[in-house]
């Protein structure tokens, strides 16, 4: 490895440019990274001034960041991967739009047909609590086995179609139009360590689909090696933390019951009530 005076994590470097893969035809590599768990540390002490005597070691300053919610240091770190994944996942993915992106491009380059075909246990019926998820029933039957038959019905003709029109020298970005979600899209992502964890609380969480969690843990598994102590903070004050309305913190401290008619406060309430394990 050629010499560098940057900051580098020996754990990272073992892992720079590998592919993991994620659903049946996805990936996620970190292809390239700037800065450690040291970098945060090193933005967050310039303001004490030159000659300053260090406070605290590494790990107890990260920590205290996290927890007092100052994320500017963090803005210091920045990784790029490079990512395969549905369109319909993409569609979702690029809604955070902290990052800077440059996609496959399908006006330029014949798009490979790949399409993504979920698991038996993962397709599933509609929630009827969530309008926008799976309600954790799987289906019965031989439902699963006719889905992909007729996913594959739609894939092939849409395949032929493509291979038709791109045959006959039509434009591929005309050719492209009718190729359905399932297609595998892929790009280069890269974004700093804060506004990361920012997409990493909303797309690791139970509530997120399944796909993108997928995509979501992996991306966590590759960054911990080069900011472990960023990481945990994370998941002790962000990830795995109970956030309290003012309703709620005032019933801790007074013993009594939620002031509110709501009959959905009242339920999260007593949810909340059984995380924390109270009575």
């Amino acid at each position: 490895m050629t010499d560098t005076k940057r900051p580098t994590s020996s754990a990272a470097e073992e892992i720079l440019g590998l592919y993991f893969p994620v659903l049946d035809h996805g990936f996620v590599s970190l292809v390239d990274y700037m800065g450690t768990d040291e970098c945060i540390e090193r933005a967050a002490r310039v303001s004490y001034g030159y000659g300053t005597r260090k406070q605290s070691l590494t790990r107890g300053l990260l920590r205290y960041l996290r927890r007092h919610k100052h994320t500017t240091p963090s803005e210091m770190v920045e990784l790029k991967f490079h990512c395969c994944m549905p369109i319909f996942i993409a569609r979702q993915w690029i809604r955070h739009r902290t990052a800077n992106v440059n996609e496959y491009s399908g006006r330029y380059s014949l798009i490979p047909m790949l399409f993504y075909t979920p698991e038996a246990d993962q397709l599933q019926t509609q929630s009827k609590q969530n309008n926008q998820g799976r309600s954790g029933q799987g289906v019965t039957g031989g439902v699963h086995a006719e889905a992909v038959r007729r996913w594959n019905d739609i894939r092939r003709a849409s395949t032929e179609t493509y291979e038709w029109m791109t045959g006959n020298e039509i434009a591929r970005e005309l050719a492209r139009i009718d190729l359905p979600l399932s297609t595998y899209t892929q790009w280069y992502w890269k974004i700093d360590l804060h506004n990361l964890l920012h997409f990493l609380s909303l797309r690791m969480d139970p509530h997120a689909q399944q796909e993108i969690r997928d995509y979501a843990n992996a991306m966590f598994a590759l960054i911990q090696p080069i900011v472990p102590i960023a990481a945990e903070a994370f998941l002790d004050y962000n990830f795995h933390s109970v956030r309290l309305s003012r309703l709620e913190i005032e019933a801790l401290r007074t013993g009594a019951p939620l002031a509110t008619e709501n009959k959905r406060e009242l339920a999260e309430w007593e949810e909340k009530k059984k995380r924390l394990g109270l009575g």
